[in-house]
């Protein structure tokens, strides 16, 4: 049988990296954020060829922030692909906004562009293109319905890290890319994670009032 995944295997084969990298911060008493995650975010940043990265504990709370960020919430409608995991369709919920779900492409089994634009009201304010199995969306399309229609694009890259679109990463072409670290992931965390890019620096600094106010709120 061949495994979709099989995160023991991946952490055998970096078992001493990762144990080392545990006790340095176990020892340090950098439990939380630290100079490790600030690294990772630059490094992450730099990889997506974007100006922000910021961690948080999730790919589904990358996708809530997301959207808070750019003001979606009650009225709202949040255009995105039938065929994706329920974390999409529930940040869409979380905020308070309507989930609109449209067909994908037959082949590659992305979001339709055609469907994008047949789907589209005046209550409609973002679209969020999954790209799937590491096949990106098409985004040329996507962002032309986007920018005729005054809308945001948030990509959903959980399964696309790395992935490249005319030579551009996933998650850097539209207004923000929303990232997961859940182990089963290609690149998957010893727990979980999430991340979100962009290359505006008032979405950046949203995220960060967002990432703080849902701390205050939690603790």
């Amino acid at each position: 049988m061949i495994q979709c995944s099989f995160p023991l295997a991946q952490y055998q084969s970096h078992k001493d990296e990762i144990l080392e990298s545990i006790r340095r911060v176990l020892e340090k008493g950098d439990y939380i954020l630290g100079p490790e995650v600030e690294e990772f975010e630059k490094t992450f940043a730099a990889y997506c060829h974007v100006e922000y990265a910021i961690g948080v504990n999730s790919g589904t709370d990358a996708l809530i922030l997301a959207l808070r960020a750019l003001d979606i919430g009650a009225g709202d409608e949040v255009i995105t692909a039938s065929h994706t995991a329920l974390a999409t369709i529930s940040a869409v919920i979380s905020t308070g906004a309507t989930p609109v779900l449209v067909d994908i492409d037959p082949i590659y089994f992305t979001i339709s562009p055609e469907c994008i634009q047949n789907a589209i009201t005046e209550k409609t304010k973002a679209v969020i293109p999954v790209h799937l199995y590491g096949q990106p969306a098409d985004m040329d399309e996507v962002m032309k319905i986007a920018e005729e229609g005054g809308l945001f694009v948030v990509e959903d890259c959980a399964q696309a890290i790395g992935a490249t679109y005319k030579g551009k990463r996933t998650g850097s072409i539209g207004h923000i890319g929303c990232f997961s670290f859940y182990p089963t992931k290609n690149l998957g965390a010893v727990g979980d994670g999430g991340m979100l890019i962009t290359h505006d620096a008032k979405l950046a600094l949203a995220f960060s009032v967002c990432v703080s106010t849902v701390g205050i709120i939690i603790g």
